[in-house]
């Protein structure tokens, strides 16, 4: 549960929406300690991620930087390369 919020300045192309709302979400879970919430909790924990994912789009385009913008993909094969091999053994 949100260990792994990712950057989502300075890319291109830029973070979508979508990615905007999964950050929300992770966050909202950790902050909660839920994944899930209880019915009577629903209502609070959907209005908490709209409002994050509104805050972090306004921060997101609101930053400037002299710095070229990363490349998705090229990042993405950085973050493999340092994710070790994962070996399962069998007891």
């Amino acid at each position: 549960m949100c260990r792994n919020i990712k950057t989502l300045f300075n890319f291109d192309p830029p973070a979508t929406d979508q990615e905007i709302h999964d950050a929300a979400l992770q966050f909202v879970r950790k902050l909660s300690g839920t994944t899930k919430p209880s019915k009577r909790n629903e209502a609070a924990f959907e209005h908490a991620i709209v409002s994050i994912a509104a805050c972090a789009r306004e921060l997101l385009d609101s930053l400037e930087t002299s710095h070229p913008p990363h490349n998705r993909e090229e990042e993405a094969a950085k973050a493999r390369a340092k994710k070790p091999d994962q070996v399962r053994m069998i007891l």
